[in-house]
Parts: C-alpha cells; structure tokens; sequence
C-alpha cells in the first residue's frame, strides 16, 4: 500500500522539471511498455511521453509480440513476472528472430537475485530497471537506449548502401561471393551469348548539342537500356563510350541465353526507335551477337569490375563493328539454336582477323 504513493510522488515531481513534448524533437521514438498491472503501465508511460517519446502499451507477451510484429518499437520496457507468458520467454522470443533480435530490451524486475538477473542475460535483455522504479533513471536508460538503437540503424543504412553500390558494380550472386570473403573470383562458362550495340550517329549528335545534354541522352538511353536488360534477366556488363554490353548466362547458366538475347536485341532497337521520336534525334543501334564460351571474373582491387573475356567476346565485337546502321548481325552459332523461333536472311561470309571466314546473318524479328 506503500508503494502506489512513493511512485506517485516520483511522477509528479519529474513531470514538474520535464520539458514539455513541443520542447522535444519531433521522432524521439516508440516506446513500448509491457506489464500485466494498468498502474504500472501508466506509471512509465505519461513521464515517457511528456519527454516526446509516442508509447503503446500491452498488457501481456502474447499482445506484445503481435504489436511488435505490426510495428517494431525502438525500445521495450518489458515486466518479467506476467501470466502465461513471462518476460523472460518474451525476450526469448525476440532474440531469436533476426527481424527484432536488435530491438533494445529493458526488463523491468523487482527481482534483485544474481540467479534471476543472469537468467535475464541469457534471455538477450540489454538492461534492467528495479522496482519500484526511479524515473529519472528509466528516463535515462531509454534514451541511451534509443541511442544506440539509432545507431545500429544507421549502421544498416549505410549496409544498404554500400551493397546497392556494389550491386551497380557487380551480380548480386558474385558480389554475395566478395562480402563472404574470396578474394579471386574467376569462372569459366561453356556457352554464353555476348551482345554489343553501338549507338550509331551519336558522335556526330554530340558535336551538335551542349555537353549536358549529350550526358543527360546517353544517360536516359543506357538507364532504359539497363530496365530492358532486367527485364529479360540479363547481365549488363559495361558502357564503353556509346557502346553498351549484354551477356546472357552468367553468372549464373541459363538454357534459353541466346533466345533472351535476340529479344533483347529487338526491344532495344524498338525502344531507340521511341527514344528518336521524343526527342527529334536520328540515332540507330548496330548489334553484334555471338555465342560460344568465355572466362569471366572480377578485376581491380580498389575498383571493382565484373568482365567477361574470350574469343567469343571478341566475335560479337567484330559482328557489331562490321554491321549496318539499325540491323542486328549474329553468327551462325545464333543462327542454328534460333532459327526455327525468328525470323533471319541474307546469310553472308565475313573476313575477321584472326580467324577464318565467319558465317553471319540479319535477325529481322519473332518467327
């Protein structure tokens, strides 16, 4: 009977001396309280808000783990002796589940045993608050621990963005291999699809127009390019100039790499086709596509860079230079796993140094 007005007492005079919420940064933090007793729910809630802090409450384990897992809180004040669920196994349960484990508990205990205290330990609890309990002290140990929950979610952020910048750089599979902590990553592939396209008429364009806007063309054509290339699954692998490449079946192997590739091919002379007619340009793709093995693997130390290296590489180069404005030029090897699902013509014999003559084709679209 004792209790109830020392706390009361404890209240009234930290309320007296706490800013008011207006005084407080807007975003202080969820607070959630989880106790059994209303009194001792309200008794932490109204100094945690008068402090700026939102507060929602739970008056068992059960109801509290369905708010977090509605709304993750920043911090949990959390009562070890509840009914049917206890504190302990509350804490128990968030810990061990990666999406709350980070979460900042607080258990709030009358229990001053060293036993008792361990056993919250082991439960995963981040700091404990007696009772009764002194509210400056809960005032406190929130705040540090809502500090050090803004920290750890910094810290994720700037995790994010470090692996979507390494994701602009490499596979997500490839780029997974370098966060586990290999150092060469280099793999042979026995049959892939290369593909090059040359921006024809882009030089003579740049000379015409102020450097800002030949940046901002090739970055609105590339940046549409790399939608189409995601669309069809496919690995972009560099920009050289106003050239832009595509490799089909790596880094991971896929059966219908040379189809998604003349698909590919199609829709991005489509799509330069739409890109002329909004801005008044006359540019044309020239597309060279070749299959056959490469080697492929990440160089550079301090700057990263997936490439793909080999004959073939070399080939789908050569077919894309040696072609004409707008056409799509492929080798045989395209020719004879594709035939029967597009439609080619005008097969032609080229000269490529190095090798003998090379068989070549016009793909014209779906058969």
């Amino acid at each position: 009977m004792e209790r109830t007005p020392r706390l009361n007492f404890v209240h009234t005079e930290l309320l007296e001396v706490l800013p008011t919420t207006a005084q407080v940064a807007a975003g202080s933090g969820l607070v959630l309280v989880v106790d059994d007793e209303e009194q001792n729910r309200s008794l932490l809630r109204d100094p945690l808000e008068a402090r700026g802090y939102e507060v929602v409450e739970a008056e068992n384990g059960l109801v509290a783990l369905h708010l977090i897992a509605g709304r993750p809180p920043d911090v949990i004040l959390l009562d070890v002796m509840m009914p049917h669920m206890d504190g302990f196994e509350v804490c128990r349960t968030l810990k061990n589940d990666p999406k709350t484990a980070h979460i900042p508990i607080l258990m709030v205990t009358a229990l001053s045993d060293r036993k008792e205290r361990l056993m919250g330990i082991g439960a995963g609890a981040n700091d404990f608050l007696n009772k009764p309990v002194d509210f400056q002290d809960v005032i406190l140990r929130v705040a540090n621990a809502r500090h050090t929950k803004g920290l750890f979610d910094q810290l994720q952020e700037e995790q994010k963005r470090s692996d979507r910048l390494l994701l602009n750089i490499l596979p997500e599979p490839v780029a997974a291999r370098m966060k586990n902590g290999e150092v060469t990553i280099v793999e042979r592939f026995a049959e892939v699809t290369v593909m090059f396209a040359d921006l024809v008429g882009f030089t003579t364009l740049a000379a015409h127009i102020g450097c800002e806007t030949m940046v901002y063309f090739l970055n609105e054509i590339f940046s549409r390019f790399d939608a189409l290339a995601d669309k069809h699954g496919l690995e972009k692998i560099k920009t050289i100039g106003d050239a832009y490449m595509v490799v089909a079946g790596i880094p991971l192997p896929r059966p219908d790499h040379a189809r998604a590739v003349a698909n590919l091919a199609l829709d991005l002379r489509e799509d330069l086709a739409k890109f002329n007619s909004q801005y008044e340009t006359s540019m044309h793709l020239r597309i060279g596509i070749h299959t056959g093995p490469v080697i492929a693997g990440v160089i550079g130390r301090r700057k990263f860079a997936y490439d793909v290296w080999g004959d073939t590489v070399n080939v789908a180069s050569r077919l894309e230079s040696l072609g004409e404005p707008g056409e799509i030029q492929v080798s045989e090897s395209i020719y004879d796993r594709l035939h029967s699902q597009f439609r080619f013509d005008g097969k032609h014999e080229l000269q490529i140094k190095g090798r003998d003559e090379v068989i070549a084709w016009w793909l014209r679209g779906p058969a």
